[in-house]
């Protein structure tokens, strides 16, 4: 006899829950933060050398392309990060399927609402608009 055979149904059923798909989400969290170490350390010790600059030597550095660039995965990163931890915490601790969906739901809206007004402010600065 098999080693399911002896099980119950239930005991079947267990071991097909949500950690099957909350792996890719895990990772993604683990890969998201760990990109998001050396682009926090590129704006900490880039912001701490504008310090005191004016409109104009900033406006510069957020204009050249590289900086830019980096800015925008920070911004992107960032908020997709935020999202996904949220969404674990509401996943944890939100009794009922409507709320639950429906605070997901919000937390993307808003996330995907700030990440990109934060990147229009970026680009429009970048291009001079």
């Amino acid at each position: 006899m098999s080693q399911s055979a002896l099980r119950t149904p239930l005991g079947r059923v267990r071991g097909l829950g949500s950690a099957r798909g909350g792996t890719h989400h895990w990772w993604m969290q683990r890969v998201t933060s760990i990109a998001l170490l050396p682009l926090t350390l590129w704006f900490v010790f880039s912001a701490v050398g504008l310090a005191g600059a004016g409109y104009a030597e900033t406006r510069a550095f957020i204009g050249a392309p590289l900086n830019a660039v980096l800015l925008l995965a920070l911004i992107g990163l960032t908020f997709h990060h935020m999202a996904a931890g949220l969404q674990v915490v509401v996943e944890d601790y939100t009794r009922g399927e409507f709320a639950r969906m429906a605070t997901i739901l919000v937390i993307k809206g808003v996330c995907l609402l700030m990440a990109l007004a934060s990147a229009l402010a970026v680009l429009r600065i970048a291009l001079g608009s």
